[in-house]
This record gives structure tokens, C-alpha cells and sequence, in this order.
């Protein structure tokens, strides 16, 4: 007998699902950039316009819109997960609580705090470049394009390491659910199933 998810789990997962090609698809355009820098530079950057499967304008657009996704998937799942963060927080906060957070519970808040706040910091530094001019008319607002460029570059670095520990640390649950959600497209008795639920 098969196990089916529950349809909170289900559209977790899809949520989940969404952020990471989002993620995958900024992160792999990110990488271009960093291996290969902008800019003529008077002929002295042999890698300009480099073509890698795309050219730069190509990998331009696929790191801006999955950025915008990537904040689109963000919220989503943010809303989803509002009970359990209000939860989190107050059992941090109540300094004499009847449960205290076993270390499992404590590491998963450190890495979803350190993923939040590098992800607003690329997030801020990424819409700053969105919407300020192209080119040597950028604007300074509160610091110069260099230290955005540097805040959105290392911030996103960060993220993407706490990332990759935030997945290492669900690895379980995401297999886990991944397998059962490709199961259950596939057609099953409506026999009493018992139903796997979101963590």
C-alpha cells in the first residue's frame, strides 16, 4: 500500500520545488559572471562577451528573472511557514519554556536564520541593480555601486553554503517526499492511506 501526501505537503513541495530551479537558475548565470567579468576594459578582458551555451545579455536575463522568482517563491513559502516561524520565535524568546529546543531544532533555526538574512541582503543588492541605470550613471544609494556589487556577490556566496546545509540537514525529508509525491501521480485505490504531513 502506498503513501500518499497530504495537500499541504504536496504544495509544499511544489513551492520548495519552484525555489530551487529559481535558485539553480540564478546561481548557474552567477557563476558566469564571476568566471567571466564585465566590460571591454579597452581590450584587455579577453573573456568579453564570452559565450558559454549563451552569450552575457542571455545569462543577463536568466540570473534577473530568476532572482525575481527566486523572491516570488520566497514569500510563498514564508506564508506557509508563518506558524511555525511565529512558533520558533516565541520558544526562543520565552526564556522559561516547559520544551526546551533540543540541538537539531537549534542548528535548523541558526541555518534558516543565516539563509534569511543573506538572501535579503542579495535580495535588496539584486533590486538595486534592477532598477538603478546601466552603465557609470548608477546612482549611490546608501553606498556606492562597487560595495552593492561586492554585498550582492559575497551575500549571495553565503546563501547559496547555508543553502546547501539547509538541504543536507532535510535531506530525509526531501527524498523522502519526492519520492512519494512522483507516486502519487500515479492513479491509486481510495483504500484508507495514511498521509505524510509538511514539517
Amino acid at each position: 500500500m502506498r503513501t500518499s501526501l497530504s495537500r499541504k505537503t504536496r504544495l509544499n513541495w511544489l513551492i520548495d520545488a519552484g525555489l530551487f530551479l529559481a535558485a539553480l537558475a540564478a546561481v548557474v548565470s552567477g557563476i558566469y559572471f564571476l568566471c567571466f567579468p564585465d566590460g571591454y576594459q579597452g581590450g584587455r578582458n579577453p573573456w568579453y562577451d564570452a559565450r558559454v551555451v549563451f552569450y552575457r545579455a542571455t545569462w543577463s536575463d536568466i540570473h534577473t528573472w530568476g532572482g525575481v522568482l527566486m523572491i516570488a517563491a520566497v514569500v510563498i513559502h514564508l506564508a506557509i511557514h508563518v506558524q511555525w516561524i511565529k512558533s520558533m520565535t516565541r520558544r526562543l524568546l520565552t526564556r522559561h519554556r516547559p520544551n526546551p529546543m533540543s540541538r537539531g531544532a537549534k542548528v535548523n533555526l541558526g541555518v534558516n536564520a543565516a539563509i534569511a538574512i543573506t538572501f535579503l541582503l542579495t535580495a535588496i543588492s539584486g533590486i538595486y541593480f534592477l532598477f538603478a541605470p546601466s552603465g557609470n550613471s548608477r546612482p549611490t544609494v546608501l553606498f556606492s555601486p562597487t560595495t552593492w556589487d561586492l554585498i550582492h556577490t559575497w551575500a549571495g556566496v553565503a546563501m547559496i553554503v547555508a543553502a546547501l546545509v539547509h538541504f543536507a540537514v532535510h535531506w530525509r525529508w526531501v527524498t523522502k517526499v519526492t519520492v512519494k509525491f512522483f507516486a502519487s501521480l500515479i492513479p491509486q485505490p481510495e483504500s484508507g492511506r495514511p498521509t505524510i504531513t509538511a514539517q
